[in-house]
């Protein structure tokens, strides 16, 4: 297949009349200056936008405004009600619609944080990974990849069993928690070439909620697959891990040997200088998610500073109170210069490989590509280089997954109606 792009985000930034060779869902050949044929593609092609955080079902919370003064806790509340009301056919339903939107948004991966694992009371399901089963059968069916990542919760706190709807999140100990995600990796088909592709993983849910001699077994499980966590997301978990362990989360999981290259520490919104020389030196990479941790009020967290440390960065959307990864991409650039009162601390291409695996199209990568319209009201007069930063998912006019089409002009092919799928199981949950 030869796709011709007007233009083509290449590794040295956007180049015009790009012809991308693909052969079995990858890119083998990448010419600029090509003359037009096959397929063509105008605007602008990047690769294929990762979110590498997500709680599907957190999607069913927006838009639903607190009548009164909120805090993370108590929109925590909400949450577990949401958690409360789901079950295997329903969750993968409900998230079927949320990643048909995320696709729509030029996402072509997700990497889903999943930890509502059983039953209402903590009974397992008959088939113990029904509700993983649920999220892999809900990326296919939206086309997109997935990390899945088994999510160890064990308390729910320091020293404090699970309550109420976490009985749903957690297992007996951290043993059961290994042979259940043992179930789950069989879910892992090994591909990388293709529309719905898995890979699985495991996440350690927070340091308050995995206790400290827990967190080696989960780390060597999980061996060189990816590994996840909550890290600092509030002040009040770093002053609970100091209370009880006299060390921060940062210093508490590389003491249990939880950091490396395979880990990626989810928000790292409240961490101390030497947190960030932990993270560097161990090849930590962090996650940000901008949209949910300012719709929370989590705090801006030291992206500059981690980048300059070299730290590799990464985004999502986590609770989905926005699913729009140029929007996240901005928000990484603006939260710094809130915070420093400093302008392009990021540049475009910095933070477009942020938002992708890799941040060009280049031969050898999976053909997961997503085309921009650049003449929309948002993108009109933006220099090539400008786009992403003056994009939304509303110009997303075409995205590929290895290859395959699952948006064209605006239009999911494979999810008939995502927004109305999206009203009818919200409508469902909170009935």
């Amino acid at each position: 297949m030869i796709l011709w792009c007007e233009r083509a985000w290449l590794p040295g930034g956007p180049a015009g009349a790009v012809a991308l060779e693909l052969v079995n869902g990858r890119i083998v050949d990448v010419t600029p200056d090509a003359p037009r044929r096959g397929t063509v593609l105008p605007g602008l092609t990047v690769p294929g936008l990762v979110n590498r955080h997500s709680h599907a079902f957190h999607r069913a919370l927006r838009g639903r405004p607190a009548r009164a003064a909120d805090s993370f806790w108590s929109w925590r509340e909400g949450m577990y009600r949401v958690a409360a009301a789901l079950d295997p056919d329903r969750y993968r339903r409900l998230a079927t619609a949320v990643y048909a939107e995320m696709a729509l948004a030029g996402h072509t991966a997700v990497t889903e944080f999943h930890y509502l694992h059983h039953a209402p009371g903590g009974r397992p399901y008959a088939d113990p990974v029904a509700m993983d089963r649920a999220l892999v059968e809900a990326a296919a069916a939206a086309g997109l990849r997935i990390t899945l990542l088994d999510t160890c919760y064990l308390a729910a706190g320091f020293d404090r069993p699970p309550e109420g709807v976490q009985h749903r999140f957690a297992d007996a100990d951290v043993d059961a928690w290994a042979e259940r995600a043992t179930l789950v990796a069989k879910l892992d088909d090994g591909a990388s070439d293709r529309c719905g592709s898995v890979r699985v993983g495991a996440a350690v849910h927070s340091v308050r909620a995995v206790p400290r001699e827990a967190l080696g077994t989960v780390a060597a499980w999980a061996g060189e697959r990816p590994l996840h966590v909550h890290l600092s997301e509030q002040p009040a978990e770093n002053a609970a891990c100091l209370a009880a362990h006299g060390l921060t989360p940062t210093a508490l999981l590389h003491d249990a040997g939880a950091l490396g290259p395979a880990t990626t520490a989810v928000h790292a919104t409240h961490l101390t200088g030497d947190d960030v020389g932990v993270l560097a030196r161990t090849g930590t990479g962090a996650c940000f998610c901008p949209t949910t941790e300012r719709d929370l009020g989590d705090g801006i967290g030291p992206a500059g500073a981690l980048a300059a440390a070299g730290v590799a960065l990464s985004l999502g959307s986590d609770s989905h109170a926005v699913i729009d990864p140029f929007e996240e991409m901005r928000a990484l650039e603006m939260h710094e210069r809130l915070a420093h009162g400093v302008r392009e601390r990021f540049t475009p291409a910095e933070l477009l490989a942020a938002g992708t695996d890799g941040g060009a199209i280049s031969p050898g990568a999976p053909a997961d590509l997503v085309t921009l319209d650049t003449a929309s009201v948002r993108t009109a007069g933006a220099r090539p280089d400008g786009v992403p930063l003056a994009a939304a998912a509303p110009d997303v006019r075409e995205v590929r997954v290895g290859g395959r089409v699952v948006v064209r002009d605006g239009v999911h092919q494979l999810v008939e109606r995502p927004a109305a799928d999206l009203a009818a199981e919200i409508a469902a949950v909170h009935a």
